[in-house]
């Protein structure tokens, strides 16, 4: 998980092949590292991404059908769902390019249209609309900082 420094935990993929003593190598690795271990198998997008990627996707359909702007989908998620920071913040830190591309890879591994990217994020990739990393995604950035300058251009 990213940050590697600051996140605890590591989800270990276990291939179709994978020999129990290499998992269970790898297991004992992160243990010593501080990290705590969890398993998975070997599917497009493991645990941590199929279930996150969607859920990214979701609000920023949200946000594409306007049924709210960023700050109330992000409050929402952060005080009703106790999450740290909100999805669409989440998709600016984590990289919109990176968000489609997991995407794509869910979408294309399954063919399950659920997965499907919303056009919203497509486009703002193209623009190069990236998130903290460009200046500019959901939110608007200070250069060489994660810090918010501007709420967002969403706002209604």
């Amino acid at each position: 998980m990213n940050p590697v420094p600051v996140m605890k935990l590591v989800e270990i993929i276990n291939g179709y092949t994978t020999d129990n003593y290499v998992t269970g190598t790898i297991v004992e690795l992160a243990k010593q590292l501080g990290k705590t271990p969890a398993l998975a198998n070997d599917y497009p997008g493991f645990v941590a991404n199929r279930i996150l990627m969607p859920m990214i996707n979701e609000a920023i359909y949200t946000l594409h059908e306007g049924v709210a702007d960023v700050e109330a989908i992000d409050a929402i998620m952060k005080l009703g769902m106790a999450h740290p920071m909100g999805p669409l913040q989440l998709a600016d830190f984590i990289g919109l390019d990176v968000c489609l591309s997991i995407l794509q890879v869910l979408y294309n591994g399954f063919g399950n249209p659920k997965y499907a990217p919303c056009p919203l994020l497509v486009n703002m990739v193209i623009a190069g609309n990236l998130g903290v990393k460009s200046g500019e995604g959901f939110y608007t950035y200070t250069s060489g900082s994660k810090e918010l300058v501007i709420s967002n251009k969403f706002r209604k």
